[in-house]
């Protein structure tokens, strides 16, 4: 046998179809990369969802307003961290700042963040819980009052017109960060779509589909944790609460579906001179994660799930073992869409006549087990700002589990 070809390591053993040595794809881009969007997108989601209840009145969900807040502001802290890590030297990512280039969309990365995350959402939990902080510092004593004194920046007017004030700021923040946030996420799917020499990547719907399921996924995580912490109390889940972010969830579910398949109808009607690789691609190495993860088990799954819920009779106890359950294959599909377009779209030769294999690394710089740390990083951000400012201060209590 080709010691070439049996050799696992080997140029040959790792491609398939017509492909040159000097044109092997090189991914340059890994799970750090692919955990990057699927971060961001979990920040649009929230905020898109604590917006329901501010903007839109869906009193529905307000039991998950501050969470979702504060679910955002704990991922949004963490969102840079992939590219930073992924650059291997975090001390250029100040160039961004140093030296702006506005005309470059990975650029403007950064100052879309700095917006976001100071002008908007630090903001807006700022007006939202200045009076709770108010009340806190004068409630606790040593460290934790001067904790909670430094929060308020010194404004601790409790007037019924510095809470007017509070509550108009707090809206006009959320209004404006709507669409922040779109502009947030849907710049990622911007920077793949205008790759034009990428047909993987190339699509004018790449930003609303980055968008649509960043909306997703904000929302079932919020779901998933507002479920977890409200058990964790020792709670009953507000189905009424559940049941509406259920029928959200499964609109959005609808849009992010039809959007994908539209995106891939018209590859196929376009016939382009990229369909046989792609085809390849799309029926081979990504077969499994594409139509068996982000479309059935992440999309047609709980699409159907979701649809059955509006019309059955089901006990609270078993519409909430199925949120758990939908919730989680969501965000497992989306994880598998960002896989499929960062990963995919790296896989084919500039010829277009060939494929290589990607195998992903425990450890190392580009390593999974980076990428699962910088993952958990949010949800122990997350942890520790529900205990500084609990997301559930006044919402109303749920009745306690039955024993």
């Amino acid at each position: 046998m080709n010691p070439l070809i049996s050799n696992p390591n080997s140029l040959l053993a790792q491609a398939s179809g017509y492909i040159f040595p000097n044109e092997r794809p090189e991914l340059q881009w890994s799970i750090l990369i692919v955990l990057y969007p699927y971060i961001t997108g979990l920040v649009a989601g929230a905020f898109i969802l604590a917006s329901l209840v501010r903007v839109f009145n869906a009193e529905a969900v307000r039991p998950t307003y501050r969470l979702a807040l504060l679910t955002a502001l704990a991922f949004l802290i963490c969102a840079p961290l992939p590219l930073v890590a992924h650059l291997g030297h975090p001390e250029r990512a100040l160039e961004i700042m140093m030296t702006p280039h506005l005309t470059s969309a990975m650029a403007m990365f950064g100052f879309v963040y700095a917006w976001y995350l100071m002008a908007v959402l630090m903001l807006e939990i700022y007006f939202d819980y200045r009076k709770d902080m108010v009340l806190m510092a004068q409630k606790s004593g040593g460290f934790m009052r001067l904790v909670y004194g430094a929060l308020t920046l010194g404004f601790s007017d409790l007037s019924p017109k510095a809470l007017r004030f509070d509550e108009k700021a707090g809206r006009f923040l959320t209004i404006i960060g709507i669409p922040s946030a779109v502009l947030l996420h849907g710049y990622v799917g911007f920077i793949f779509g205008s790759l034009k020499g990428n047909p993987w990547w190339s699509s004018v719907l790449m930003p609303l589909i980055f968008l649509i399921s960043a909306i997703v996924s904000g929302i079932a995580m919020v779901f998933l944790i507002y479920m977890i912490t409200t058990r964790a109390r020792k709670l009953a889940v507000d189905i009424r609460c559940a049941n509406a972010i259920g029928r959200y969830l499964m609109f959005a579910l609808v849009f992010d579906l039809t959007l994908e398949l539209l995106d891939m109808v018209h590859r196929m009607y376009e016939a382009g001179e990229s369909l046989d690789v792609l085809h390849l691609l799309s029926g081979g190495y990504l077969y499994y994660t594409i139509f068996g993860v982000q479309f059935f088990l992440g999309g047609m799954v709980p699409l159907v799930a979701l649809g059955v819920m509006q019309v059955a009779k089901l006990a609270d106890a078993t519409r909430e073992r199925w949120y758990y359950l939908i919730a989680s294959l969501v965000l497992i599909g989306v994880f598998a869409m960002r896989w499929n377009v960062v990963i995919g779209g790296q896989l084919f030769s500039k010829t277009l006549r060939g494929l290589t294999t990607y195998r992903l690394e425990m450890v190392g710089q580009e390593g999974m087990l980076g990428a699962l740390i910088i993952f958990i990083l949010p949800f122990l951000i997350l942890w520790g700002l529900t205990h500084l400012l609990p997301p559930w201060e006044h919402e109303a209590e749920p009745a306690p589990v039955a024993a």
